[in-house]
């Protein structure tokens, strides 16, 4: 028995969705639906995003963003990435449209989305060839780290690095202060 194909979702009917909480993104087409992160998510996240910043005011090759704004490479994908730098000459356009090239995605890991962040979104990431894709797991406490022709992720517990074009120094990130308790 044949099973109907499930309707389409573009950028545009995601951008239309109402602000009722979730998150809404689609890639290739499937529409994937996660409620608000939970706490741990959010200090997880934000932790990053500071390392991160900090790092970028030393080093400026890109601009972080944050999970509220969204990536779109065809009609049918919209990500959300949690953390994301985008080189700067695209940053400073101010238009979604022209940042397509991302330095750097964060992912941090929730019960709802952990296989779309695993499977769906790591495998988009590879396709548009995001130098780093960094899978932040908070009760492994540990990253897994994706470039774009890994077929298994390298896995973080210590510390993670990143040392993008253009910098004269890497970021080091050291995951017992970012998994550190409040």
């Amino acid at each position: 028995m044949c099973t109907p194909a499930p309707p389409s979702c573009s950028a545009a009917m995601v951008r239309a969705l109402p602000l009722d909480g979730n998150r809404y993104e689609t890639v290739y087409g499937e529409l994937l639906v996660t409620p608000a992160p939970r706490p741990l998510h959010e200090l997880i996240q934000d932790r990053f995003a500071s390392a991160l910043r900090e790092y970028l005011k030393r080093e400026p090759v890109g601009h972080l963003w944050g999970s509220r704004s969204d990536i779109s490479w065809s009609p049918d994908t919209l990500v959300q990435p949690d953390c994301f730098v985008v080189p700067l000459d695209e940053a400073r356009t101010l238009d979604w449209a022209r940042m397509q090239s991302l330095l750097l995605a964060v992912e941090v890991l929730s019960p709802s989305s952990a296989r779309a962040d695993r499977f769906t979104k790591r495998r988009l990431y590879q396709t548009q060839r995001i130098p780093f894709y960094w899978v932040v797991d908070c009760e492994a406490r540990a990253v897994e780290v994706w470039t774009p022709d890994a077929l298994i992720p390298a896995i973080e517990t210590t510390r993670i690095a990143w040392h993008p074009a253009g910098a004269s120094q890497p970021c080091v990130v050291e995951l017992e202060e970012i998994f550190a308790p409040l």
